[in-house]
């Protein structure tokens, strides 16, 4: 009978722009953008009382804020 050594132990790389939740390396920017939305998404619906614009707005400000924050991390 022939058996697989597998390593259970785990290699992970460990950067200064990451956050670990829950054992998984979430990059900062990807936090960011999310909180960003949020704030927005709030801020918007309490402004216009809407949930369709709000929504839209908050997308796009989490968008921008994803790929700006991204497009930073990357250069440093």
């Amino acid at each position: 009978m022939t058996t697989a050594g597998f390593d259970t132990r785990v290699s992970r790389r460990s950067t200064d722009n990451s956050v670990d939740i829950a054992g998984t390396l979430w990059p900062l920017y990807k936090l960011e953008a999310l909180a960003i939305g949020l704030v927005v998404f709030v801020a918007t619906l309490a402004i216009t009382t809407s949930m369709q614009p709000a929504v839209l707005i908050a997308a796009a400000a989490t968008v921008v804020t994803w790929w700006v924050r991204r497009n930073f991390y990357s250069r440093s």
